[in-house]
């Protein structure tokens, strides 16, 4: 990477082999974004072409009008001529002395189509639901993909969510049948899936329960409904035709968490998804034949559906899986997975990154990293201070870093710096993928048609809510993101968390990603958290949860984070309150829930903590604010 005053650009080398070297790009693509995403999609393989590329009726919008695909050939079937003994997935298991998976594009395409075939036989038709709950272990992979195939619509549920979480999207999606396992491993435990499933499917129209053996731990299974997977699977054919979808069939449902109310089952369709999730792995993520990539996140998170399973998979390469957290049974654990399934692309998230920063550089000294040639972020912004670590210590100074901001609803990266053009500066994201237009109201980030092909159809049976939630904020043409955002003199795009992140300090507009990002600059600070609190004299003032990695007293913690803001962003922003805090309240992918931090102000209702990794942690810090 060369540094040029605070921008970094990738090397002449990296620039000479990327996808994109030529910033010419982004006019063609801005002259007609509609005809430059159909010649992305002649790419892929259709059973039958579009005759339309895009039809508007706002807030509604179709792509590849009355094209028929289906995303399993295009992940499995076209490469079998050249890639059929490639190793498609390679599934590194938690416990270290069991032996890595691995299945070739041959392999996987046969196990996807005796799960299609043994679902068939169940009884599933185009259009029905399943859903998925499941660790990270190879048969996600093949259970979606097996849906996929005959058209059915998979509704995968985060396993470590609660049973409470799971009967909420099986009632919603009336999914008939559910594919879950007897249970996984986390940090050495055995943690008991099948018990959860079995309490998430009460009221539900579940009918069949399918159970992976995972762990081999005792559970119950009840005569008539439960299955175990390979039972089912054994004496099924390992052909089974891909079914012709419309490009606006239903793909997938999967459900993002509103800060009100039930969840929102994110509606996505097979054409424009497979489109989009294709094109923005290869060009973002440089993707090349020999390639090994890591993306980390679960398959229960959009992540893990676009970046995990489907991306690297219509793309050829092969894609990496690893049951267990990053940091067990020691925290270079990431580091030897990387050297030893030689990975050289790996995409993570801040807070990932910070939790390796925590155990200090020696560890990570201690591998050289070398195969890694890109490195990405994903998830939330990234501060600073975190995106200079993985640079230096994971990156080498080699690799180009490309931060993305997305979300469930828009199905794939839509605002990143592509690899071979750069520029990339800490903290900001870049610019719009080419073909996705933006723009900025009253400091909130927004779409503008014709939206990108993977954009959510809908909410999941509500239609209201759809409605609401995107289309109502600047009329019925514009997305609302609920993002707030800004662009600097290069256009380059920081995008600096929800708009209810915001905080109104005597008038002047402050977000809490900004007071985070000078806050972690701060040597002793590991994490933080800052949310708005309501003030008399002030309207709001910034309220700052730290994690310290000393044993100074909160006093003076509070003093230095104090010192840190002024010196930061002036007085204005200084926290009213820093608490030193042992942990913060996180989804069990990592992310910070600012909203409970929050309401624990005002007072307002928790709402379903049934998400969150260490619900125990908010009552210590309602104690704390008591």
């Amino acid at each position: 990477m060369i540094k040029k005053g605070n921008l970094y650009y990738p090397s002449e080398e990296f620039k000479k082999q990327a996808w994109v070297n030529d910033k010419a790009i982004y006019k063609k693509a801005a002259k007609n974004p509609v005809k430059f995403w159909e010649d992305l999609a002649k790419d892929l393989v259709w059973f039958k072409k579009w005759n339309k590329g895009f039809v508007h009726k706002p807030p509604y919008f179709e792509w590849f009008v009355n094209g028929k695909i289906n995303i399993t050939q295009n992940a499995l079937d076209r490469h079998l001529d050249k890639r059929k003994d490639k190793p498609a997935l390679i599934w590194e298991p938690e416990p270290i002395k069991e032996k890595a998976r691995v299945f070739t594009y041959y392999e996987l395409f046969k196990e996807v189509n005796k799960f299609a075939n043994a679902l068939k036989k169940l009884g599933v038709k185009k259009g029905d639901r399943i859903g998925i709950y499941l660790p990270m272990i190879p048969e996600v992979v093949i259970a979606m993909l097996g849906c996929a195939r005959i058209g059915a619509v998979h509704v995968v549920v985060f396993s470590a969510f609660s049973s409470k979480a799971l009967n909420v999207r099986l009632q919603d999606t009336k999914a008939k049948i559910l594919i879950t396992a007897d249970g996984y491993y986390r940090r050495g435990k055995v943690i008991d899936l099948k018990k959860n499933a079995d309490q998430g499917i009460k009221k539900t129209n579940v009918k069949k329960v399918v159970v992976v053996k995972r762990t081999g731990n005792k559970v119950k299974m009840r005569k008539g409904r439960d299955i175990w997977w390979k039972e089912l699977i054994n004496k099924e054919s390992n052909q089974c035709e891909p079914r012709s979808m419309d490009s606006e069939d239903l793909l997938f449902v999967l459900y993002t968490s509103g800060s009100t109310g039930r969840p929102k089952g994110c509606v996505h369709v097979c054409g424009g998804y497979a489109v989009q999730a294709y094109w923005t792995a290869k060009w973002i993520f440089d993707l090349k034949e020999d390639d090994v990539f890591w993306c980390t996140s679960d398959p229960g998170w959009v992540t893990g559906h676009t970046y995990t399973i489907y991306s690297p998979l219509l793309n050829g390469v092969t894609t990496l899986m690893y049951e267990g957290v990053p940091d067990y049974p020691a925290p270079d654990r990431w580091a030897q997975i990387i050297e030893k399934h030689k990975v050289s692309i790996f995409y993570t998230a801040p807070t990932a990154i910070r939790m390796f920063e925590k155990y200090g550089t020696d560890f990570v000294r201690k591998h050289k990293l070398e195969t890694l040639r890109l490195l990405g972020s994903v998830g939330e912004p990234i501060d600073e201070a975190a995106w200079q670590w993985y640079f230096k210590e994971v990156g080498k100074e080699r690799c180009p870093i490309v931060d993305t901001w997305w979300q469930t609803e828009t199905g794939g990266i839509l605002i990143t710096s592509l690899p071979g053009l750069g520029p990339f500066k800490p903290s900001f994201t870049g610019l719009p993928f080419p073909g996705v237009k933006v723009d900025f109201k009253d400091g909130n980030l927004v779409i503008l048609p014709p939206f990108a092909p993977g954009l959510l159809r809908g909410v999941y049976k509500n239609p209201k809510r759809y409605l609401k939630t995107y289309w109502t904020q600047y009329g019925k043409k514009i997305y609302f993101t609920s993002d707030g955002a800004y662009q600097d003199k290069q256009g380059l795009i920081r995008v600096i968390g929800r708009v209810d992140d915001v905080i109104k300090v005597a008038g002047h507009r402050i977000t809490t990603g900004e007071l985070e990002s000078a806050i972690a600059l701060h040597k002793d600070i590991t994490e933080c958290a800052v949310v708005g609190k309501a003030d008399e004299i002030k309207g709001e003032v910034p309220i700052a949860f730290v994690i310290s990695r000393t044993k100074k007293s909160s006093e003076v913690i509070a003093k230095e984070v104090i010192t840190q803001v002024r010196k930061e962003i002036g007085p204005i922003a200084s926290p009213k309150q820093v608490y030193l805090v042992k942990d913060l309240p996180k989804t069990r992918s990592g992310k910070i829930m600012r909203r409970i931090l929050r309401k624990l102000f005002t007072g307002e209702d928790l709402g379903d903590l049934s998400t969150l990794a260490n619900p125990e942690i908010v009552e210590e810090i309602k104690n704390m604010i008591k």
